[in-house]
Protein backbone atom coordinates (compact mmCIF):
# COMPACT_ATOMS: atom_id res chain seq x y z
CA UNK A 1 0.00 0.00 0.00
CA UNK A 2 1.30 3.25 -0.50
CA UNK A 3 0.95 5.84 2.26
CA UNK A 4 1.11 9.07 -0.37
CA UNK A 5 -1.86 7.43 -2.06
CA UNK A 6 -3.74 6.50 1.37
CA UNK A 7 -3.14 10.15 3.00
CA UNK A 8 -4.28 11.80 -0.42
CA UNK A 9 -7.53 10.07 -0.47
CA UNK A 10 -7.89 10.38 3.10
CA UNK A 11 -7.39 14.42 2.33
CA UNK A 12 -10.64 15.34 0.92
CA UNK A 13 -13.45 15.57 3.64
CA UNK A 14 -16.15 13.26 1.86
CA UNK A 15 -13.79 10.65 1.51
CA UNK A 16 -12.44 10.77 5.40
CA UNK A 17 -16.22 11.02 6.18
CA UNK A 18 -17.50 7.77 4.38
CA UNK A 19 -14.29 6.06 5.95
CA UNK A 20 -15.35 7.18 9.42
CA UNK A 21 -18.77 5.41 8.49
CA UNK A 22 -16.87 2.41 7.38
CA UNK A 23 -14.52 2.33 10.40
CA UNK A 24 -17.30 0.71 12.63
CA UNK A 25 -16.13 -2.60 10.69
CA UNK A 26 -19.52 -2.99 9.20
CA UNK A 27 -20.94 -3.54 5.77
CA UNK A 28 -22.53 -0.03 4.29
CA UNK A 29 -24.52 0.36 0.81
CA UNK A 30 -23.77 3.15 -1.04
CA UNK A 31 -27.46 4.39 -0.94
CA UNK A 32 -26.67 4.99 3.24
CA UNK A 33 -23.48 6.61 2.13
CA UNK A 34 -25.17 9.13 -0.26
CA UNK A 35 -28.15 9.65 2.78
CA UNK A 36 -25.96 10.09 5.46
CA UNK A 37 -22.95 12.35 3.77
CA UNK A 38 -25.63 14.31 1.11
CA UNK A 39 -23.99 13.17 -2.53
CA UNK A 40 -24.91 12.39 -5.90
CA UNK A 41 -24.27 8.57 -6.49
CA UNK A 42 -21.89 9.51 -9.12
CA UNK A 43 -19.65 11.19 -6.78
CA UNK A 44 -20.10 8.45 -4.29
CA UNK A 45 -18.66 5.97 -6.48
CA UNK A 46 -15.78 8.28 -7.44
CA UNK A 47 -15.31 8.84 -3.95
CA UNK A 48 -15.44 5.22 -3.10
CA UNK A 49 -13.23 3.90 -6.10
CA UNK A 50 -10.37 6.54 -4.71
CA UNK A 51 -10.72 4.70 -1.19
CA UNK A 52 -10.83 1.33 -2.72
CA UNK A 53 -7.59 1.94 -5.67
CA UNK A 54 -6.16 3.13 -1.89
CA UNK A 55 -6.50 -0.39 -0.38
CA UNK A 56 -8.70 1.47 2.27
CA UNK A 57 -11.83 -0.44 1.22
CA UNK A 58 -13.13 -3.27 -0.18
CA UNK A 59 -16.64 -3.76 -2.25
CA UNK A 60 -19.18 -6.56 -3.38
CA UNK A 61 -22.21 -5.81 -5.64
CA UNK A 62 -25.41 -6.51 -4.21
CA UNK A 63 -28.49 -6.22 -6.77
CA UNK A 64 -28.33 -2.86 -8.01
CA UNK A 65 -26.46 -1.05 -4.92
CA UNK A 66 -22.58 -1.75 -4.17
CA UNK A 67 -21.74 -2.44 -0.38
CA UNK A 68 -19.05 -1.15 0.96
CA UNK A 69 -16.60 -2.44 4.34
CA UNK A 70 -13.35 -1.26 5.45
CA UNK A 71 -10.55 -3.91 4.11
CA UNK A 72 -10.13 -6.68 5.67
CA UNK A 73 -7.10 -6.93 4.30
CA UNK A 74 -5.33 -4.02 5.34
CA UNK A 75 -2.07 -3.85 6.93
CA UNK A 76 -2.18 -3.08 11.07
CA UNK A 77 0.31 -0.68 10.42
CA UNK A 78 -1.96 0.84 7.72
CA UNK A 79 -4.89 0.59 9.99
CA UNK A 80 -2.87 2.11 12.93
CA UNK A 81 -2.57 5.32 10.53
CA UNK A 82 -6.20 5.67 9.67
CA UNK A 83 -6.75 5.27 13.49
CA UNK A 84 -4.63 8.18 14.36
CA UNK A 85 -6.33 10.05 11.12
CA UNK A 86 -9.72 9.39 12.78
CA UNK A 87 -8.88 10.57 16.13
CA UNK A 88 -7.20 13.52 14.90
CA UNK A 89 -10.36 14.82 12.91
CA UNK A 90 -12.03 13.74 15.24
CA UNK A 91 -10.26 16.53 18.17
CA UNK A 92 -10.22 19.06 15.31
CA UNK A 93 -13.97 18.54 14.54
CA UNK A 94 -14.79 19.30 18.38
CA UNK A 95 -12.40 22.34 18.70
CA UNK A 96 -14.49 23.50 15.64
CA UNK A 97 -17.68 23.62 17.15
Amino acid sequence: MNILAILSALAEPTRLAALRILWDGGEHCVCELMDKLGATQSRMSRHMGVLKTAGLVSDRRDAQWVRYRRNPKMPPDVAAVIDAVMIAASRHKREAA
